[in-house]
């Protein structure tokens, strides 16, 4: 049999529609729009394109749904064009494709308005598994993905443990109860990568920094199968059975940092890299944020992202 290669990306792919302003009107007032521009967002092309980034030769599958228009075909463009295999996005001639819009003021804070669109409906049966030749599943996010919560996650989840492909998964951090929704999942993954905040609430333990490694093996007592990472702006945290590593974050220095946007992701990105390398937990520790730091340097998501060997010389240069 022919040896898998390659990561899948699977979940949330929407168009944000930016707008900076010149300040936020009372209800029924007007404000005048200063600038506008158009990204691709979500899971999908921030990990894939990260992904791609920092191994360009590692096989990259684009797995969503997109409406069968200008920010649908705008999406594939831009994931086609970083070097993502598109060709099993869904594309939904009855749906839009999802966006957020995205309200800022110039150095200040944004708001966010968003169409669940065509990434809500989707799940398990708009992936064709007996297409897909990948070592690797990344599924998010969580608790954003109407059918993906609803069970089509678990079933992604099963299907491709069945086939003998790893899994991680990523959530996004809600104040809610519905973390619930995601515990059944969790004997399915093969690698947990969330926040510290998301952490807390899948195992009700508070996510303080001393509470970390507690709530690190709960998680794994609660069935994932080989690693749980957890970040956090001080520390990145591996956990697996052998037991737990921490590596502390670099520091910065003042004006490094451009945006945060998509920071996370990047750090997923850099940990799934090492995974698929078959790497030592320090060295997962150090490659994801040594990713999520090159990440900071630009106001998207994946612009600053570059090359292993240079994500790495730059993040050593660095005190911690």
């Amino acid at each position: 049999m022919e040896q898998r290669k390659g990561i899948a990306v699977v979940g949330t792919l929407l168009v944000d529609n930016l707008y900076e302003i010149s300040a936020y009107p009372a209800e029924g007032e007007l404000t005048k729009i200063r600038s506008l521009s158009l990204s691709c967002g979500g899971l999908v092309p921030n990990n894939g394109i990260g992904l791609k980034k920092i191994a360009p030769d590692l096989p990259v599958f684009a797995i969503g749904k997109v409406g069968d228009d200008d920010a649908g075909h705008y999406a594939l463009d831009v994931m086609k064009n970083a070097g993502l295999d598109v060709s099993m996005v869904r594309v939904d001639s009855e749906m839009r494709t999802s966006f957020t819009d995205v309200m800022s003021v110039a150095g200040g804070q944004r708001t966010f308005f968003t169409y669940p669109g065509a990434s809500a409906a989707f799940g398990v049966d708009d992936i064709d598994f007996d297409a897909l030749s990948c070592e690797m599943l990344h599924l998010g996010y969580f608790l954003l993905l109407d059918k993906v919560d609803a069970g089509d996650g678990l079933a992604i989840l099963k299907q491709a443990q069945a086939r003998g492909i790893k899994t991680s998964i990523d959530l996004v951090s809600e104040n809610s109860d519905r973390y619930a929704l995601v515990k059944p999942c969790l004997p399915y993954v093969n690698n947990l990568i969330i926040n510290e905040l998301e952490a807390g609430k899948l195992t009700g333990i508070a996510p303080t920094q001393e509470n970390l490694p507690l709530i690190a093996k709960t998680l794994l007592e609660m069935g994932v199968i080989d690693r749980v990472i957890i970040h956090q702006p001080s520390l990145g945290l591996c956990a697996t059975r052998e037991g737990i590593t921490v590596l502390p974050s670099c520091r910065l220095p003042k004006g490094y940092v451009k945006g945060k946007t998509g920071a996370g992701d990047a750090f997923c990105s850099g940990a799934l890299i090492a995974i698929a390398e078959g790497a030592a937990p320090m060295d997962i520790l150090e490659l994801a944020e040594a990713a999520a730091v090159a990440s900071l340097t630009a106001p998207d998501a994946t612009s600053g992202i570059m090359e292993k060997a240079r994500l790495l010389e730059n993040i050593r240069k660095f005190d911690r």
